[in-house]
């Protein structure tokens, strides 16, 4: 199968889709809600996804309840995240090797993320892959959030190309809603989330890992 259009850049997401942050953000937020007394399921982990911080707040508050302490589980969120990552987070497979196809193509790349900058560089950094991007459009910089398309708007607008020219690469849901909604070849690239029939009808292919992204980039 080939892509619709040539490609003329390439927009990533970082979480689940360059590192593989989402288990280690499920530790983090087991570890930290442990720490009020209180269990958190993987179902209810898979609901926050994706979202930002505002909307999985919410989320997270509805399900534990209104007396529930939002500030001491996102500090215990971010103390242990902080940990575990002093250990080292890993790249998705393939991620290496689709940046150094790009290079060889002297193709634009962006990261779109609702992550912060802060952790862009600690997720990223230690792989000395920060540098490797063209544009980081992290949370700070996001007037909207996916799946509102604001994020890949604003990646495509920072390497002066039409969104319709950039390929997108997302694991989430709401992030492929996101790069679907700004008009951007979408490739869902699963990580915990399984591709819906949305997914599919958004998607221009579901890909197995990295590696068959840059197979098809190379054709």
């Amino acid at each position: 199968m080939h892509l619709p259009r040539p490609v003329k850049a390439v927009v990533f997401d970082m979480d689940g889709l360059l590192v593989d942050t989402e288990q280690v953000v499920f530790q983090a937020m087991t570890a930290s809600v442990s720490g009020l007394g209180l269990e958190m399921s993987f179902d209810l982990f898979k609901r926050l996804v994706g979202l930002p911080s505002q909307a999985s707040d919410l989320i997270v508050v509805e399900h534990f309840g209104e007396g529930f302490d939002l500030e001491a589980w996102r500090g215990g969120i971010r103390r242990h995240f902080l940990e575990i990552a002093e250990a080292g987070i890993a790249l998705k497979a393939g991620a290496v090797e689709l940046l150094d196809a790009l290079d060889e193509r002297s193709m634009p790349r962006a990261i779109a993320t609702s992550s912060t900058r802060e952790s862009v560089e600690h997720s990223l950094g230690p792989h000395g892959l920060v540098t490797r991007f063209d544009a980081i459009v992290s949370r700070e910089l996001q007037t909207q959030h996916k799946p509102h398309p604001d994020p890949f708007l604003k990646a495509a607008q920072a390497l002066g190309l039409d969104p319709a020219d950039c390929l997108a690469l997302e694991d989430s849901h709401n992030g492929v809603r996101a790069a679907a909604a700004a008009g951007m070849m979408t490739i869902m690239v699963p990580d915990l989330l399984d591709p819906t029939d949305e997914m599919h009808a958004l998607c221009v292919r579901i890909a197995r890992d990295l590696h068959e992204v840059r197979e098809l980039i190379e054709r």
